[in-house]
């Protein structure tokens, strides 16, 4: 009986290590498509039971008992039908190859043992089955099995080989089964965290790296690899700062990392301006901080850094504009007040004291800006200054008067005023005041007229919806950033049925009517985030909907189907009676040849005309595939 449990306990470990070797193949092979991966698991798992075979108990001439059974079972359950087949299939063969009187015997149990783990592979969904439940179920079924095929022995041999290896048998297969589907599940939750990891780090923007303390690239996202003319990001794996910079740029890179090793302090939001060669002047901000595994040890550092050019340049312009403005102010008949280094009025002139009416009384010549601040409180003179305001904000507030700035004040009866403060190298303060009520309302009227231009050029006159331009400008985002993700992306055209027919008969004042409808039920089933309605001239009007496969745009667009003749508007001129519309739908994934969005919207428009062609009022669908349909005449 020792000898026995040995056999299997070691057949055990010869399946884990087999079954270990395929999960780190299989992730350094991650391209490989699905199909070559599930074939991968059967050809593992049928060498795993060939192994099993080899080291097997030999319980009488020509039977064997091993774990294949398990591995079979495992093979089903944890990677579907097509890679438990290639198993048995292996299994089968050899068993057949080795021979003996437990020839038949072994053939029926694999049969059945594949025929009811790719059952449970149905029954859980077509999926492998990860949690602690599913998997101990698997385990107690292979361990069940594994004593009930001993009935396909001969009566006699079937009492000994219960009494004399049942128990093994049936721990062992519980075990392996257990082992392979935690090992699995482990490596599988394993692989999605690195994946999910790597990819925020090389997908995400601005320039994101990590270096070993060597210095040396370990991951660095595409903007570093495209910055430093490379195309890919591992091409920048095993790089230093030596092989992408000038030799002094390279060298005062690596002492400032060498000093965030050293120190374990981090760099935060270093800012530099830098003239590369073949490259426009730019401002970046860089942090970098050390990396410490579990043990605390330090294993390199992680950086990033941001192009605050245009930040830089917004900033001169704004000091550029604060300048002229202040220089302008000085040179009218502005509010002006001078304090002291105690916080006093020096000297004040009465516009400034006429720009604070509510607090006039207390600007006066020696009155502290704590009290100045009081009483502007008090009588809720500043909109961003509550009346309610305590003693220790009101002593914070008035320590500001010590700090160069230029602020825009909202006062409570609706003026703007305008706050320049400089202190001097004697440490007196000058305040100038201006009104600036009239520029900010037209600031802020500017900014209305534009935003309500804008609307206007995007937007469609009759039906309120985005116009033809801006549709085409938003298919074009969406389609790079489709080809970059690998998201689908889905176009539907909606043509309104027999609309000159409806314009001959009811005039195109009624046919405006009508569109201006039909808009109003597209719009209405197509309300997702991101999904962009428009119409695209004429009686046709398009859909985009992003991150959407083919079910949920053909869904979305019988929706928009229902929603138009549920209109119920009346269309003698229509075989249905009522204004209907016909609609063609495609989708662009991962896998479409196209070049560019018109070729997407081409083949929408194919299935707009299978629709037409097939009896209008439905939804065609045009799959992005290499042959061509014929566009119907």
């Amino acid at each position: 009986m020792d000898d026995v449990w040995k056999v299997l306990a070691g057949n055990l470990a010869a399946v884990a290590l087999i079954v270990s070797i395929w999960t780190h193949l299989s992730y350094r092979f991650y391209q490989l498509p699905p199909k070559l991966r599930c074939a991968g698991l059967g050809v593992t798992m049928g060498l795993a039971a060939i192994a099993s075979m080899l080291l097997s108990v030999r319980f009488d001439v020509g039977v064997i008992f091993d774990l294949r059974l398990a591995i079979i079972e495992s093979a089903a359950v944890f990677g579907g039908p097509g890679a438990a087949l290639i198993t048995a299939i292996m299994a089968a063969g050899f068993r057949f190859y080795l021979g003996g009187a437990g020839v038949a015997p072994g053939l029926t149990a694999i049969a059945i043992v594949f025929v009811l783990g790719s059952s449970l592979w149905f029954f859980a969904g077509k999926k492998p089955m990860n949690n602690a439940p599913s998997i101990l179920s698997a385990a107690v079924l292979a361990g069940c099995l594994s004593i009930a095929v001993l009935a396909l022995l001969p009566q006699a041999d079937f009492q000994r080989a219960v009494d004399q290896v049942g128990l093994p048998i049936v721990v062992l297969n519980f075990a392996t089964t257990a082992a392979i589907g935690f090992f699995l599940a482990y490596f599988r939750r394993f692989t999605l965290e690195r994946d999910i990891l790597h990819a925020a780090l090389t997908q995400a923007p601005d320039y994101h790296y990590v270096k070993d303390l060597e210095h040396r690239f370990v991951v660095a996202n595409l903007n570093v690899a495209r910055h430093n003319g490379r195309a890919r990001s591992s091409e920048m794996v095993g790089l230093t700062d030596y092989d992408l910079a000038p030799r002094e740029r390279a060298e005062q890179l690596m002492a400032a990392e060498a000093d965030v090793l050293r120190t374990g302090q981090a760099l935060d939001h270093f800012e530099e301006f830098l003239i590369e060669d073949g490259k426009p002047p730019r401002w970046y901000s860089t942090s970098k901080v050390p990396l410490r595994n579990r043990q605390g040890d330090m294993v390199g550092l992680a950086g990033v850094t941001v192009d605050i050019t245009e930040k830089k340049l917004l900033e001169q312009e704004l000091r550029s504009s604060r300048n002229i403005m202040a220089q302008a102010m000085a040179e009218m008949s502005d509010g002006l007040a001078m304090f002291g280094p105690d916080g006093k009025i020096v000297f004040c002139n009465e516009q400034y004291r006429a720009l604070f009416p509510k607090s006039a009384y207390a600007r006066k010549d020696s009155a502290h800006i704590t009290d100045i601040v009081r009483a502007t409180v008090r009588n809720g003179e500043r909109q961003n200054l509550p009346i309610d305001l305590d003693e220790e904000d009101i002593q914070a507030a008035a320590k500001t008067l010590f700090v160069d700035k230029d602020e825009v004040i909202p006062m409570a009866d609706g003026r703007w005023l305008a706050l320049r403060t400089r202190v001097t190298e004697d440490q007196h303060v000058l305040a100038l005041v201006s009104d600036i009520t009239a520029m900010k309302e037209s600031e802020l009227s500017l900014k209305s007229f534009a935003e309500r231009m804008k609307g206007l050029a995007e937007t469609d006159a009759l039906t309120g919806l985005a116009n033809r331009r801006s549709f085409d400008e938003r298919l074009q985002r969406e389609f790079e950033v489709a080809k970059q993700t690998g998201r689908p992306l889905s176009v539907l055209l909606i043509d309104v049925d027999r609309f000159k027919a409806y314009n001959d008969r009811y005039g195109h004042l009624a046919g405006d009517g009508c569109l201006k409808s039909v808009a109003g039920a597209i719009a209405a089933a197509a309300r997702r985030s991101g999904d962009i309605t428009a119409r695209f001239g004429g009686e046709e009007f398009a859909v985009l909907l992003p991150n959407t496969d083919s079910d949920t745009a053909i869904a979305i667009g019988d929706k928009i189907r229902t929603s138009i003749r549920e209109l119920g508007m009346l269309h003698e001129g229509s075989e249905y009676g009522l204004v209907t519309a016909s609609l063609g739908a495609t989708v662009f994934t991962r896998d479409s040849r196209l070049a560019n969005p018109t070729e997407l919207v081409a083949r929408a428009d194919l299935a707009l005309y299978q629709a037409k062609d097939a009896g209008r009022d439905r939804v065609g669908f045009q799959r992005l595939a290499d042959e061509r349909v014929k566009k119907p005449a």
